[in-house]
């Protein structure tokens, strides 16, 4: 099963910028589609973004998230501009089979998360 630890959050005005990085480890790392969700207080986890060639997002978060992968460091990325305050959540990333999968929460597995708070 592939691990996963991600960075990168933290504090930021809205109309910033942030990147969070996710590091894969373990067997077929790189042989997974990878996802990113969010979670904000009171709230369901909910998806954000996936790649595997192709990416797919959330309507929410289109034209200003990007997700992409570097396959020889096993890392995904995502880069948020033009954050709100609603982007106020803990991030998680995932790994699973497909993007479809991901879509579905059928995840294989889950990082740890990490906070980004955007304030007003």
């Amino acid at each position: 099963q592939v691990q996963l630890v991600e960075s990168g959050g933290g504090l930021v005005q809205a109309g910033g910028s942030l990147r969070l990085p996710c590091a894969a480890s373990g067997r077929s790392a790189g042989s997974y589609a990878m996802g990113w969700f969010r979670q904000a207080p009171g709230k369901e986890r909910e998806f954000v973004a996936a790649i595997r060639v192709t990416t797919y997002y959330a309507d929410s978060v289109k034209g200003r998230f990007t997700i992409s992968r570097d396959n020889a460091k096993n890392t995904v990325y995502l880069q948020m501009n033009s954050l709100k305050p609603e982007d106020t959540a803990v991030y998680y990333c995932a790994a699973g089979s497909s993007i479809l999968n991901i879509t579905r929460r059928l995840v294989d597995s889950w990082g740890q998360g990490t906070q980004v708070t955007v304030s007003s």
